[in-house]
């Protein structure tokens, strides 16, 4: 496997287009359009929210009903949750839209949102939008990055990737964008990400590998601790590498789901480092717990604690804020086994050794904390499964992002 150029278009088949519609914003692009040439295979994932946006529920349909998908539409903005049937019918509307303008069946478009909730979205400049994407689709690079940039909201870069891998001496494409920076706290997978592939494979083979990845990837990052009404994950196959279909968990399954891993891990990465006004990226590595799942609930809780998160913008390393995480997040452990590091590219410093405190060199520890990327490492020492969370750091401008993020 390699790391190549592009985002959504690497892959055969696949076109993009964006736009300036004016939902929400009056000073940059604010649509995307994600098409494919062939029906795709579909898989998705979903937030667990129960306040669940209507682009949410119209995306669920479609995966769950075992038809094709061929484009999905998205809005920044505004959100299209808590706007009831008037919602829904903004959903339809886009659909149609798209059918009208490139003759695909409107059960085959999904449609995403993110921005404000609560607000209901002008279905003219959506259909306009819709209108005018159509005829601008293409499938170079550029307009892939291009889609990733109008989908942002607060975040404050794109997020694309694409790699390219052999199966079966069929050279195979995946791509993906992502958009998130807050309200990140997923149950499912995370806020927006849309990735496509021109490999040949099974449908519920498809979403089996999709719905796993998720667990390690997109599911253990957080920003806030607000789960979203919004969260989508997509993924189309539309079967252009011509490579022999996987029909079952062979070894060009395992290539494939490994590449999803990678794609997956990077996009997710990317949104926790640009959490709404961080400065860091904030990783935590768990390892020798009992079981994953423990290890997956302390990783996560140490990234998703206020105090950590402030304790790695100060770059304190007041080791005593961990440990409490994780000592309320739900896995049951001795702390008479636990040891615990800080981690950067300026090197390693242990802090705590199976229930005792290390006197420690603070200007060392300072060093360590003032990087770009830090890491709290922690050894159980009571099994063998291990889990990474990755979080960022919580700055004064995230609640001046949030205090007035509908105005």
């Amino acid at each position: 496997m390699k790391t190549i150029d592009g985002g959504v278009t690497a892959a055969k088949g696949f076109k993009a287009s964006s736009c300036q519609a004016e939902i929400k914003y009056k000073d940059r692009t604010d649509m995307a359009f994600v098409y494919s040439e062939l029906p795709c295979v579909c898989a998705g994932t979903f937030t667990s929210n129960v306040v669940k946006a209507a682009c949410v529920m119209w995306d669920k349909k479609i995966v769950e009903s075992g038809g094709p998908m061929q484009a999905v539409v998205i809005n920044s903005g505004i959100a299209n949750a808590c706007t009831g049937k008037e919602g829904f019918d903004a959903c339809e509307a886009t659909a149609r839209a798209a059918e009208g303008a490139l003759g695909i069946p409107y059960t085959s478009v999904a449609v995403a949102s993110t921005g404000v909730i609560g607000m209901q979205l002008p279905v003219d400049k959506l259909v306009a939008g819709v209108e005018k994407m159509s005829t601008t689709l293409d499938g170079s690079l550029l307009a892939g990055t291009e889609a990733s940039k109008a989908i942002m909201t607060t975040d404050t870069v794109n997020k694309e990737i694409a790699v390219s891998f052999e199966i079966a001496g069929k050279t195979v494409t995946l791509g993906g964008m992502s958009k998130g920076s807050g309200m990140i706290h997923p149950n499912m997978c995370t806020m927006l990400a849309f990735l496509t592939t021109d490999i040949a494979i099974d449908k519920t083979l498809l979403q089996e590998a999709v719905s796993d990845v998720v667990k390690d990837t997109f599911n253990m990052i957080t920003v806030d601790g607000d789960t979203s009404t919004n969260d989508t994950l997509l993924c189309m196959a539309n079967g252009l590498a011509e490579n022999e279909k996987i029909t079952e968990k062979n070894e060009d399954y395992i290539t494939f789901k490994n590449a999803l891993m990678f794609v997956c891990e990077y996009l997710a990465k990317k949104m926790a480092a640009d959490g709404e006004g961080a400065s860091k990226l904030f990783e935590a590595k768990v390892i020798g717990a009992k079981d994953k799942q423990d290890a997956r609930v302390l990783s996560r809780a140490i990234v998703g604690s206020n105090l950590s998160k402030a304790a790695i913008y100060g770059c304190d390393a007041n080791f005593g804020r961990f440990l409490c995480a994780m000592g309320y997040s739900g896995a049951d452990f001795d702390q008479n086994d636990v040891e615990l590091y800080f981690e950067s590219a300026a090197g390693r410093l242990k802090v705590f050794d199976k229930g005792t405190p290390i006197v420690f060199d603070e200007d060392k520890a300072l060093e360590i904390m003032k990087e770009d990327t830090v890491t709290v490492f922690v050894n159980m020492n009571e099994g063998e499964a291990m889990a990474t969370a990755w979080g960022c750091d919580l700055t004064y401008d995230y609640v001046k992002i949030n205090a007035d993020y509908r105005s």
